[in-house]
């Protein structure tokens, strides 16, 4: 998932348009069906880093939903650790792997499972000097720096080269701390992860494809699944049935999505429209073409956390975006039934969000 915070200055819409557009959304009157807690509203800004935000929106969701409190959790520490391993493997595979700073909701789960976690006060990842956070820089250093270390003429590795790149991602980010002490108690990030109670196993990525059989797993063949996670495969009845009986039971549901879809507005909206704008219904084979054909594709990190119905009495699923309160609906975007189901890439939810007979079927405990 690398979706990024686009400034305004990069948009170059006509005023006509952004008329249109806003006219558009004005129109669409929701009423909250249901509404789960979630953490406050962030803004990833100028970063790929949605998959930070929106995985630990789920685990900060989940924390509130345990009874643990409000947390505001680090996601550049989650960040600096996944970009020090991708690294690791871009090289180890000599450059023919995927490099860039977007990711998948397991990244952020390996994270808190090998490294622990860390409040965002600990470490805001704000060390150059702005106030938001901008990472087109930093982007482009690291990535220069990996090409250069596998180009190396002496074709062997420098004994200095993962100490360098540390050094950058400590200078923009912050070096992640060792021990810290926050609340008036001492931890290190892993301590700090076993006081919360995250239990990362209890986490399960789902999708719904063709070209793999239903009921098995496998890795999504999308660059940002640079660690080849698995992810469930389900028919799509079923898939919705998890989505729709996880916030019916009170759970949130972390979402990878398509937003390059003309009804993916500015404004808070996500539709998919036919003739006469009439939502199209969505088929499983739909969703496959699309998805072969490049036309769904893994460019954002969103989480679910409830559900409301228009003014025609149509259902929308409620989604917390990292876009700031200035965008959406106040940072909420409200996505259709056939938006969801024609371009999520997958979803993670936790185990028990998913229907009994499903879990079975699944082989899930």
């Amino acid at each position: 998932m690398k979706r990024f915070f686009i400034p305004l200055v990069a948009i170059c819409i006509s005023l006509s348009g952004f008329a249109q557009e806003t006219a558009e959304s004005q129109e669409f009157q929701f009423t909250t069906l249901k509404e789960i807690p979630i953490s406050s509203i962030q803004n990833q800004s100028s970063t790929s880093t949605c998959w930070s935000f929106s995985g630990l929106s789920l685990i900060e969701a989940e924390l509130l939903r345990q009874g643990r409190g409000e947390h505001d959790l680090s996601k550049m520490f989650v960040a600096h650790k996944n970009f020090g391993e991708k690294a690791v493997k871009y090289v180890r595979m000599h450059g023919a792997t995927n490099f860039h700073p977007g990711g998948s909701f397991e990244d952020v789960l390996c994270c808190i499972r090998d490294h622990g976690i860390v409040p965002s006060a600990i470490q805001p990842g704000l060390n150059y000097g702005e106030t938001l956070h901008q990472h087109d820089e930093l982007d482009k250093l690291l990535r220069a720096y990996v090409d250069v270390v596998i180009t190396n003429p002496n074709k062997k590795l420098s004994t200095a080269w993962r100490k360098g790149f540390t050094g950058i991602l400590d200078a923009y980010l912050g070096e992640c701390p060792q021990t810290f002490t926050y609340n008036g108690k001492q931890y290190t990030p892993q301590s700090y992860a076993q006081s919360l109670g995250i239990r990362t196993e209890d986490y399960i990525s789902l999708t719904s494809f063709t070209h793999h059989p239903f009921y098995t797993s496998f890795p999504i063949e999308i660059p940002d699944n640079w660690r080849w996670a698995y992810s469930y495969n389900l028919p799509l009845n079923e898939f919705m049935q998890v989505i729709d009986n996880a916030i019916d039971k009170g759970y949130t549901v972390a979402w990878g999505t398509d937003v390059s879809e003309k009804g993916y507005t500015r404004n808070g909206i996500a539709v998919i429209s036919g003739i006469d704008g009439v939502e199209k219904k969505i088929t499983q084979e739909m969703r496959q073409e699309a998805f072969d054909n490049y036309e769904t594709q893994d460019d954002h990190g969103m989480l679910i956390f409830g559900t409301a119905q228009d003014q025609n009495g149509y259902k929308y699923y409620m989604v917390k975006n990292s876009y700031g309160t200035e965008r959406g609906r106040k940072g909420v975007w409200y996505a259709s039934v056939p938006y969801v189901q024609y371009k999520t890439i997958n979803i993670m939810v936790h185990k028990d969000a998913i229907p009994k007979e499903i879990r079975n079927k699944l082989g899930l405990k």
